[in-house]
């Protein structure tokens, strides 16, 4: 079918854009040597698990319930580490992973005989206490931050059993960012790193945005692995996701009080989390600056900040045309984090998930209802 005939809301993902993203990052590791993993937590869209788990060296999971799943879509590798294991799950994370990691020494210790006893190669979080993060919510450096062990607290040598050190230190965030990030890590940490078999670099990195310096991360990815002799992980996700893919929502009403909303089927809340975290403004396809035309755009919830880009100061969007009930509405790059993210507040459908060929046709992979609601509830 053509986007026009799908039911709303859906996101839409578009192959091509998709492999062009997938293409970088398969260069990225083909000239720097890493390894480049998908970051489930940003990235979890069904349809395009085939062609990120074939052109991708792997997957990164926040825990049991991501590894399996990693694990059902055929990636080569899986990663897990979360900020804390219970006992009912680490088992099966050690079974199912090539690499597990720690967010402390207590759990280290706890699951030490467990971890030694597995095939999976076990490594610690370690907090360097520098990033580039554009919100406190996405600093994982911040002050009292959970996530890593900080130079004070690290135990140097308690290290038996380990193979490497995982860092995330950044957020939609340049080369530039990780070279400076790169360089507290080594400071503070280089003298064990030779011990290790591998250092994952995390995630964050803005790899497939335009402007991007490709060359800068190539080169300091190169140059740490031949200066220590390891394996270097970088584990992007949202770069995968990047600008491939849009939610399409339906005008349902629009309410005139002192400025004009449209009432959509879609959901900043539900469907749009980081709009309102972030936050930020989505674009909306066929936008313009100085467009006569002008509307807010609310979900259909009882939640009055319901409003898209009510939180980044901006929820007025201009056109040149007017618009009218049963309209239909594109947000663009709404495929990472968003999915991931969604919630079924108020009873409110979850949105579609559909592929979009390099001709325009589109093929929808899975719908929702009113299971999906009681099931969670």
């Amino acid at each position: 079918m053509k986007l026009e005939d799908i039911k709303t809301p859906a996101y839409v993902c578009e192959e091509a854009k998709l492999k062009s993203n997938l293409n970088i990052l398969s260069h990225v590791a083909k000239e720097s040597g890493a390894k480049v993993l998908c970051a489930l937590k940003g990235f979890a869209f069904s349809p395009g698990m085939p062609l990120v788990s074939k052109m991708l060296n792997g997957a990164t999971c926040s825990g049991l319930i991501e590894a399996k799943y990693a694990k059902e879509h055929g990636f080569r590798e899986i990663h897990t580490y979360s900020p804390a294991f219970s006992d009912d799950d680490i088992d099966e994370v050690l079974s199912i992973s090539h690499h597990v990691v720690f967010n402390s020494f207590a759990q280290w210790r706890r699951f030490a005989t467990k971890a030694k006893n597995s095939k999976a190669s076990i490594g610690l979080r370690v907090n360097p206490n520098v990033s580039a993060s554009p919100t406190d919510m996405y600093n994982p450096c911040g002050k009292y931050s959970r996530l890593g062990i900080t130079k004070t607290n690290f135990e140097f040598s308690e290290l038996d059993g380990i193979d490497g050190l995982h860092f995330h230190a950044l957020c939609e965030e340049s080369a530039q960012s990780l070279e400076i990030v790169l360089k507290a890590f080594e400071e503070q940490f280089g003298q064990i790193i030779p011990r290790m078999k591998w250092i994952n670099f995390g995630g964050g990195h803005h790899i497939t945005k335009a402007g991007y310096d490709i060359e800068l991360l190539i080169n300091l990815i190169k140059n740490f692995s031949q200066k220590y002799g390891v394996q270097v992980y970088i584990e992007p996700g949202e770069a995968v996701g990047w600008e491939c893919g849009f939610l399409i929502a339906s005008v349902l009403d629009i309410v005139d009080n002192e400025q004009k909303t449209c009432i959509i089927d879609a959901s900043a809340e539900c469907h749009m989390p980081d709009t309102i975290l972030m936050p930020y403004r989505p674009k909306i396809r066929g936008e313009r600056v100085d467009g006569k035309f002008c509307y807010r755009f609310g979900g259909a919830t009882c939640l009055a900040g319901d409003i898209v880009g009510a939180e980044a100061g901006e929820p007025i969007y201009s056109f040149d045309k007017p618009i009218d009930i049963g309209d239909r509405v594109i947000f663009e790059d709404q495929i990472h984090y968003t999915i991931v993210k969604n919630t079924t507040f108020n009873g409110v459908k979850l949105p579609s998930l559909a592929m979009m060929d390099e001709s325009g046709n589109v093929a929808i992979w899975r719908e929702f209802g009113y299971d999906d609601y009681a099931k969670r509830n």
